[in-house]
């Protein structure tokens, strides 16, 4: 079988990129020898790293390769992730939502079977944007998305045509590999059984929560002795997130970061290794739940929460615009002081997760592959 992927890859995120490892890893696990085409930015270190062919994604370069690659496929699996919103600015072609769908128009102008594999549908609020979703949206062949918010949203948008499965996010079905590269980077520390994960990123012009987390992450250091080591899931992004939190501690010469070029299988052993994760990054936050690691959400967006109340932590994590200190820092310290119990939550929760990520597998493979 033939696939081509279409997502948010080459670009060094490590939420995309544990999205794409997990694709391939469990293509391969279930189908025969797929012959598997990624989009990407950076194709030759895409197609380096997964052993796969690798086309430049954007418009510019090689839109030949693109559509010989789409008339070739027996299927385009569009996603996983938060391809089809307009948080950020949509004009007319020009932006993520109108790219993806596109690409989708593409395939069906080239004669291929067209999936969105477990997406993360919205926000989608633009005028433009809805009436692309509308147009183009109900070309794919099948949908499954990774929660019932995005469900909600495209039968919102007016996307009815194709048959729509909530599963869960496919990196409940990421293969992990032992590695220890993150912890051996830091420097020797005198106790390994208190680090604390955090995760940070930029969001638009807001800043509050910076100083939000410094003030919790004081209050955990001086209350329970812990290490926060900063982790960054999109490079120097979240790095200087990070510092940006720093800046506001007292206690900052107890924090670490790790460094930006870090694989996602490698900050997934790492965040395993801790007692907790404090995070906003959606994918710090299912690394946690995989791993059965406590953890706390600042939800800077629907698909956060949405993922919080599917692991179990939502009770002990905020609205990023409703956070206050104080709670989440009592909540941090009861999950700290009663962790295994909380953890056996997670586990079960990730479990059941991690079985409905494998019914994006289950599914492609019935509409797909054994279709008469």
């Amino acid at each position: 079988m033939k696939v081509v992927i279409s997502g948010f890859y080459g670009l060094g995120n490590t939420g995309d990129e544990a999205i794409l490892e997990a694709i391939i890893d469990n293509l391969r696990q279930e189908l025969d020898s797929p012959d598997i085409t990624v989009f990407s930015l950076s194709p030759e270190e895409t197609a380096k790293t997964h052993n796969v062919k690798s086309i430049f994604r954007g418009w510019k370069q090689d839109f030949k390769g693109k559509v010989r690659a789409l008339r070739q496929a027996n299927l385009l699996i569009s996603g996983g992730g938060g391809l089809l919103q307009d948080t950020y600015p949509t004009k007319f072609l020009f932006g993520p939502l109108p790219y993806y769908l596109l690409i989708v128009f593409l395939a069906k102008l080239c004669g291929t079977k067209v999936m969105f594999f477990s997406q993360g549908i919205g926000p989608v609020n633009s005028k433009w944007g809805k009436t692309l979703m509308k147009m183009f949206a109900n070309m794919a062949d099948f949908v499954t998305v990774r929660d019932q918010y995005s469900k909600d949203l495209l039968h919102k948008l007016g996307v009815t045509k194709p048959e729509t499965i909530v599963t869960s996010d496919i990196v409940f079905a990421f293969h992990r590999k032992e590695d220890t590269s993150c912890m051996d980077s830091l420097p020797q520390l005198e106790r390994k059984d208190n680090l604390v994960a955090v995760s940070v990123r930029p969001w638009f012009e807001k800043v509050k929560q910076f100083e939000q987390m410094a003030e919790i992450l004081d209050e955990l250091i001086e209350q329970r002795g812990i290490t926060p080591v900063f982790v960054p899931m999109e490079g120097h992004h979240d790095d200087k997130a990070s510092r940006d939190v720093m800046k506001h501690m007292k206690h900052a010469d107890k924090c670490h970061i790790l460094g930006t070029d870090f694989t996602p299988n490698q900050y997934l052993n790492f965040i395993g290794q801790c007692q907790m994760t404090i995070g906003m990054r959606l994918h710090a936050l299912i690394f946690s739940t995989l791993t059965g690691v406590p953890h706390i959400g600042f939800s800077y967006d629907k698909k956060v929460e949405s993922l919080l109340k599917r692991s179990g932590m939502w009770d002990y994590s905020a609205v990023l615009e409703e956070i206050d200190s104080a709670k989440l820092t009592q909540n941090a310290l009861t999950l700290l002081d009663n962790r295994e119990e909380h953890s056996q939550v997670v586990q079960a929760n990730a479990a059941q997760l991690r079985a409905e990520a494998m019914r994006n597998l289950d599914l492609l493979k019935e509409k797909f592959v054994y279709t008469k």
